[in-house]
Formats: structure tokens, sequence, C-alpha cells
């Protein structure tokens, strides 16, 4: 028997199966530095251990999206190691804080499986929750990916593709225990706005760009241990070109972002998100929201709001997402509907 693996391949998977999988992360308290020095993030709930305990927090725990890739990762070598291309994301929710000194794994659940038409690779979808070193889940999401064959002669699976809700219900988000808003320093945070000074369909250009280079991706995609071959190894792609991982692209969209949305400190749901087109080194990525709604929450000061976040390659024109054929501009990079808190 083989000691080492090649990964799974499309015809590997089976609908219902539960991957268990392997290597769990403990969150070191400089992951907050490291993920700074990859993204320009500035919220201040992730950067001011006072500024959390200001808001009801007993500290500062890691980015919301830091506890996503941590969780991605794990799933990389189970999932998506022989990878054409990461999809997009579904039904996600951020059910608990992640704080330094947390031990995370991850399992996964086989929900969906389509061959394509070429018969060289098929699309697989999974349901991945992250868990705690209590057992808590801290994420739980649906991502579908793109997988080689690697028998093309092997039957195709009846398919089967998963019904996903278009966004999660402003009643189903879940607040951190404590959170409150009726306090909440906006000198500190940087801008004043809140919830109420947004409007369903405004829209937001964030202005900036940051051009990507293979420095800092090799580094993201090794700090979040994901493994995947087209993200490494420039022989795995027809054109020699390592692709960057699409939640590099997120990660740094939603930096972005913090010009014209700085109060929307936590993510607490991933509705829907499509990686539009692929992105490589050299390529500036620009980025621009759209308010799709605002919401209510138990929490004292605390209101959702419910974003598009859009990148792009370069500086595009906000509002431009599709051509009249419906498909995406050739220069959008990430379509990404996502749910936030922000101080009422």
């Amino acid at each position: 028997m083989s000691k080492v693996t090649a990964g799974r391949f499309f015809e590997d998977y089976r609908l219902g199966e539960t991957l268990h999988h392997a290597v769990p992360r403990t969150v070191s308290p400089g992951l907050r530095d490291i993920y700074t020095s990859l993204y320009p993030s500035r919220f201040a709930l992730y950067s001011s251990d006072e500024f959390a305990r200001g808001c009801g927090l007993a500290a500062s725990p890691i980015e919301d999206l830091a506890a996503f890739h941590l969780v991605f990762g794990k799933t990389v070598p189970d999932v998506s190691l022989n990878a054409v291309a990461n999809l997009g994301y579904g039904a996600g929710r951020f059910l608990a804080p992640v704080w330094p000194g947390d031990t995370l794994r991850a399992t996964s659940e086989v929900i969906g499986l389509k061959q394509n038409s070429s018969g060289k690779t098929g699309v697989v979808w999974v349901r991945t929750q992250g868990f705690n070193q209590h057992d808590v889940a801290v994420v739980d999401y649906v991502r579908w990916v793109m997988v080689k064959k690697h028998d093309l002669a092997a039957p195709a699976p009846a398919p089967v593709v998963p019904e996903l809700t278009q966004s999660v219900a402003a009643t189903a988000l879940v607040v951190p225990e404590g959170l409150d808003f009726s306090r909440y320093d906006f000198t500190l945070a940087g801008a004043r706005h809140r919830a109420g000074d947004y409007a369903p369909g405004e829209i937001i250009d964030h202005v900036d760009g940051v051009t990507l280079s293979e420095a800092e991706h090799m580094l993201a995609t090794r700090l979040w241990q994901n493994t995947a071959k087209v993200h490494f190894d420039t022989t795995a792609r027809p054109d020699g070109r390592r692709l960057i991982y699409g939640g590099h692209v997120i990660s740094m969209a939603r930096a972005l972002s913090f010009n014209g949305l700085a109060n929307a400190q936590m993510i607490v749901a991933l509705n829907a998100g499509s990686h539009a087109n692929p992105a490589f080194a050299g390529d500036t990525v620009c980025a621009w929201s759209e308010v799709l709604d605002i919401a209510t929450t138990p929490a004292p000061g605390v209101a959702a709001i419910r974003l598009r976040l859009v990148a792009t390659r370069g500086h595009q024109p906000a509002g431009g997402l599709r051509a009249d054929d419906g498909k995406y501009l050739p220069d959008v990079l990430l379509d990404l509907d996502y749910w936030a808190l922000m101080p009422a």
C-alpha cells in the first residue's frame, strides 16, 4: 500500500459521506499581526483589545475571515487538492468568535455531485463545519469546487445539485454573546456612519486598490495551509501561472471596504459568493459595495447590514457586474453577499 496520496479526484467522492479533516490548528496570538501584514485591514474590533472590551467582548477575537481561512485550509487536502477552481460559497454563518489559543478542526459532508459535460471534471458540493477545542461550532458554510477526474472512464454519478437559500435570514444571524454597541466609540473606529445612514440600493466605491504579489500570495497560502496544486505548482495549469487563492481576494476586498464601511465590524454570514474570474500576481484589486438590506438584532445598539462586495481587476465603474448576456464582466474577480454587524 502506498504511503503517499495524490488526493481525491471527482470519482472518489460519494454523496452523503463525511470527511474528517486532518491536522487541527491552534490559533497563535501573532495571527492578528500576520493577517494585517497581508491585508490592509483596519477594523477596530479586530485591532484593539480595549476597543473590543468597550463593545462588550472579553478581548479582540481573530478576524472572522482569518477563522474562515484556517478552517478552509483544513479541508483542502480532502476537497480541493486536485481542483481546477473553487467556484463559490453559500449558506455560511459565523457561530462563535475565535480567540488566540483556540484549536480549530473541521469536517465536511458531501452534499452534491455533478459531472461536467466534458467528462474530464466535475463539481463537488460540501458543507463544512469548523469546531474549537470545546467541540463548539465556530463556522458553517457550503462551498462548491470543480475537481479533475483521474479515471476518465469512471461512470458519472447521478447528478445532485443542492438547493441553497438565497440568503441567511436576519433572524438566524448569531450575534456574539455580550456584544453591545450602545457605547460605541465612532472616533476610534474611524467613521461616524451608523446602519441608519445607509440605504438599500446605495453603492459605495471604496476608491483604493492593492496590487497582488507572488510573495504575499505564497505566504498566505502557507499560512492557511492551503495546499491546492493550482496555488503552488506552476505545472498544475496549462498556462504555467499560479492561481491566486480566492480567499486571498476576499480578504483583500474586505480590507479595502473599510473606506466607506469602517463600522461594518463583524461578518456573521456568507449568503453567497462567486469567484467570477481568476486572479494572478500583478493584478490590482479594487472594490465596491452595494447595500442590500438592513435589519435589527436583539443585541443592544447592534444592527445587521447585508452587503454585496465586488472585487475588480483595476478600478472599474462601481455598480458594473455583468454583461448583457448575463455573464460576469471579465474584470470582475469576486461577487460576495454577506451580513455584517454595525452600530444601530
